[in-house]
């Protein structure tokens, strides 16, 4: 991911034949978030730069989402930081922790712990109402970003995909499942992708990781009248169901950052979705690549994760298009899930934390 407003995808690897299954991986699979109790986990973002020169800057995405299935607690940090503050993105008010170090502090190093609070998202299809939601927010979750457009080939690939749907739940259903048909897991993307759309459809090469897949999704829906957004978290702990591909290592969250998405459902309220982890789990989860999403290792992921989350993983914010604070450079960030920095030799890397130094680690506190 760059500040440049245009990215296009990495060119898919070659096709692989499709094979049959192990016989270890033929049993079917169980996947099944359930609504339980809460989950208290400290996220620690440690950050030494090793190569100073001039003053430095970081920006460290926060937990910035309280709603009935996350509960931020708080946040707090050490080092030797010149001066160091929580502040917002102006235009989309993302928090997160800006930290200054003076050119003098001759080995800059900052860890901040934020506590927050997960549990698993099942929506009961059967229990529907009225859900009342403020009106600006469902307009700005329904308009097109830099790079999500919701116009030319967006609108044209979501009418196709939604012909014969008349509800917006058939509508997301819809489009939910043809990119789970349509796309797929391209494991040599850098990062989490760029979430660049519109280069994605014209490419005709549906290849990506989440910030892609789960983009095109939001895209989708936004250009048939469904509000949808994007959130950026990072996954905290392993997957409680056994899927290697649905869970991070605590002690390591190196590249564990992982987007999701939300629908607005007027009978719902916002419900979660992940199309881009079932395609994970399909493209990953076993030796070889699953072709069809009713195998039974995809199939309970690819049930669950329309309408459900499982709560090892922490969301730091929904927002688009951000403008740092303080950031010397010109442009905005697609999206805020890296740590961000710079100093006077230029940007850091923040999809090379061995070379940006820093590390992410959790620990799950109990009661």
């Amino acid at each position: 991911m760059t500040l440049s407003r245009r990215h296009m995808l990495q060119a898919g690897c070659a096709a692989l034949s499709s094979t049959v299954l192990p016989q270890a991986f033929a049993a079917e699979r169980r996947f099944e978030p359930q609504v339980q109790g809460w989950r208290t986990f400290e996220v620690t973002t440690t950050v030494n730069v090793a190569d100073v020169k001039g003053a430095t800057r970081l920006w460290l995405p926060v937990p910035d989402l309280d709603n009935a299935f996350q509960r931020s607690l708080g946040n707090s940090w050490t080092g030797n930081a010149t001066s160091a503050r929580l502040v917002s993105d102006a235009t989309q008010g993302a928090r997160m922790l800006y930290v200054e170090f003076s050119p003098e502090v001759a080995a800059p190093t900052l860890a901040l712990t934020s506590t927050v609070q997960t549990r698993n998202r099942a929506l009961d299809w059967s229990k529907k109402g009225v859900v009342h939601e403020d009106p600006a927010l469902l307009k700005a979750n329904l308009a097109a970003t830099e790079l999500l457009p919701v116009d030319g080939i967006v609108r044209d690939t979501a009418r196709k995909a939604t012909q014969g749907a008349h509800t917006d739940v058939e509508k997301v259903r819809a489009l939910y499942q043809w990119v789970v048909d349509n796309a797929y897991r391209e494991t040599t993307t850098r990062g989490c992708g760029a979430g660049d759309i519109q280069a994605l459809l014209e490419s005709g090469n549906l290849g990506g990781k989440c910030a892609d897949l789960n983009a095109l999704f939001v895209g989708l829906c936004r250009s048939v009248g469904v509000p949808a957004r994007d959130v950026y978290g990072i996954r905290v702990a392993p997957s409680a169901f056994g899927y290697k591909e649905l869970g991070g290592n605590s002690a390591s969250l190196k590249g564990a950052q992982h987007c999701r998405s939300e629908v607005f459902l007027k009978q719902y309220g916002w419900v979660a979705m992940d199309p881009a982890d079932v395609l994970k789990v399909m493209r990953q989860e076993t030796p070889d690549w699953i072709k069809d999403k009713t195998n039974p290792v995809a199939a309970p992921v690819n049930k669950s994760l329309f309408g459900g989350w499982e709560g090892n993983w922490v969301g730091w914010n929904t927002a688009h298009d951000l403008k740092l604070p303080h950031y010397s450079r010109p442009g905005t960030l697609p999206f805020l899930m890296y740590p961000q920095g710079e100093n006077a030799a230029g940007r850091f890397d923040e999809l090379a934390p061995d070379s940006f130094r820093y590390t992410i680690a959790a620990k799950e506190i109990i009661a």
